[in-house]
């Protein structure tokens, strides 16, 4: 099978329902997931599809901070690590092209930014502005 390109929001969709689903069924980081969304995915599934599709495709939709509300969770290196992977997987099996590329460099730009500032975060003797 011919892979594409990430051209359209149907195949942010895509990449998002695929990612997701292989997200919640996780051991690892599917739990942390399922206890924060709960039975909210549908409206969590929308605002990934709006965030990668102002990223990727350069049509602005998403006007949210992704940050803040990472920034209380149990994570460490280890489930940005699993992120990461799934994040590749499913982009590399899905799709082939500059923007699914750009999609896996931002993946990891994301999780190297969220990762110093939990860090930053979780050693400062203040209250974070978030």
């Amino acid at each position: 099978m011919d892979k594409r390109d990430i051209q359209t929001l149907e195949d942010i969709k895509l990449l998002v329902n695929t990612f997701y689903s292989k997200v919640q069924n996780d051991e690892l980081i599917g739990p942390i997931f399922n206890d924060v969304v709960q039975d909210r995915w549908d409206a969590h599934l929308e605002k990934m599809y709006r965030f990668w599709q102002t990223i990727l495709l350069d049509e602005h939709s998403y006007g949210g901070r992704p940050f803040p509300p990472h920034a209380q969770l149990p994570i460490e290196k280890v489930h940005f690590d699993r992120w990461l992977s799934l994040f590749h997987e499913t982009v590399s099996q899905l799709f082939d092209g500059p923007t699914a590329t750009e999609a896996m460099s931002r993946g990891e730009k994301m999780a190297a930014l969220f990762q110093i500032k939990l860090e930053h975060i979780r050693q400062s003797p203040f209250r974070p502005l978030l």
